[in-house]
């Protein structure tokens, strides 16, 4: 099974990702790392840091001549903006910072001050901050590198932002690089010009959207997953998965919500039977059901709330003088929707690829990859 682990603050020196179980022989280079990074820095919407990052990286440990050794694979993201910060965020004694004291709602100021009884929300927000999404986008990179040896793709677009509704194409395994070319990640162009538009009203209003982002996965084989356990349903380890992006707060699987209104007789994909094995006509389930795949493209959604950083702030109390106060502000984006798109697909490959490794093992991409067309022909001949 896959694991991975990620270290460092928002304005301190570098995040660091940590990736336990890739066999060995996968293709790995910095510059996929870097273009997958400089993918989740795009999107309308996000604030001047974006212009200021640049995700200088470094491949640490774990690869050799561009190929995986089988060990952890470390990887370094630079933060180019430490300079600046090195006295506030100094790891020995005795750099000066002025305490934030007036935690914003909705983020994790106040519960992390309670959790870790600190009177500054700095010891809180600078690992809460969705920064760390970028060594995130690092693992999500390997685990789509593994999952391309078994031919399984995945892509996200932006469904929703604030109140404007996509009702145009959904994207295939070969139009990732369409959806990256729109400025809010929307293949429907009548909505990309309202969700821009929206965006640049909020902007001028001081204010923030949230949003509907979509994540589709193509090629995976029927029976990734399990019945067996409550903790090894895929749709609950996707659903995990998307909850734990920052400002994400609701997931659905297929039709979701929407198929909750449904009769049963209308809310099933019906199953028959050709020359190329068990087929569906509808796509209700999301691929999957029992908490296995069924080898339709799977469907999930993730809603992202608008960003809890405000340049108008919220009312709060100051934590020390327990008086009312305006929350504090640091820089934030008016809309990340964009980016929580490519987040999103960095979670699901991952989910994705750490199932796929349980289930067919191998110590290197050939054994990886052989057990799975061994399956697929078992499945074809079924």
């Amino acid at each position: 099974m896959l694991r991975f682990l990620t270290a460092g603050e928002s304005h301190g020196p570098g995040l660091v990702t940590i990736v336990e179980g890739l066999p060995a022989g996968l293709g790995v280079s910095a510059e996929a790392l870097a273009a997958e990074l400089a993918r989740r820095r795009w999107g309308h919407g996000r604030s001047e840091r974006m212009s200021v990052e640049d995700d200088q990286l470094e491949i640490l440990g774990g690869v050799r001549l561009g190929q995986t050794l089988g060990g952890p694979v470390a990887v370094l993201v630079r933060n180019r903006e430490w300079p600046g910060w090195q006295e506030r965020m100094a790891p020995a004694p005795g750099g000066e910072s002025t305490p934030l004291t007036t935690p914003r709602p909705g983020h994790a100021d106040l519960p992390g001050m309670l959790k870790y009884d600190t009177h500054d929300a700095r010891d809180v927000l600078e690992r809460a901050s969705a920064r760390e999404t970028a060594a995130r986008t690092v693992a999500g990179r390997l685990a789509k590198a593994l999952l391309a040896e078994a031919a399984v793709t995945v892509v996200a677009h932006v469904v929703a932002i604030g109140e404007v509704r996509a009702v145009g194409p959904t994207p295939g395994p070969g139009d990732l690089a369409r959806v990256d070319a729109s400025p809010v990640r929307c293949l429907d162009p009548v909505a990309e010009a309202a969700m821009v538009a929206e965006i640049d009203r909020a902007r001028a209003e001081q204010d923030t959207l949230g949003g509907v982002v979509e994540v589709i996965a193509y090629g995976l084989p029927a029976g990734v997953g399990s019945h067996a356990h409550w903790d090894r349903r895929l749709d609950g380890l996707l659903a995990a998965a998307l909850m734990s992006v920052p400002a994400v707060k609701g997931v659905e699987v297929g039709d979701g919500f929407a198929g909750a209104s449904r009769r049963g007789s209308t809310a099933h994909d019906e199953i028959a039977f050709g020359r190329e094995g068990f087929s569906r006509d509808s796509a209700h389930a999301g691929g999957i059901e029992g908490g296995m795949s069924t080898g339709q493209p799977i469907r999930v959604r993730a809603a992202m709330k608008p960003l809890s950083t405000l340049s108008h702030p919220l009312r709060s109390v100051d934590v020390v003088t327990k008086e009312p106060a305006e929350a504090l502000r640091e820089r934030s984006d008016t809309c990340a929707v964009p980016a929580a798109a490519v987040v999103g697909e960095q979670m699901v490959a991952w989910v994705l690829a750490d199932e796929m490794v349980r289930m067919f093992g191998g110590d290197t991409v050939g054994d990886f990859r052989a057990a799975v067309e061994a399956y697929r022909e078992r499945l074809a001949r079924f």
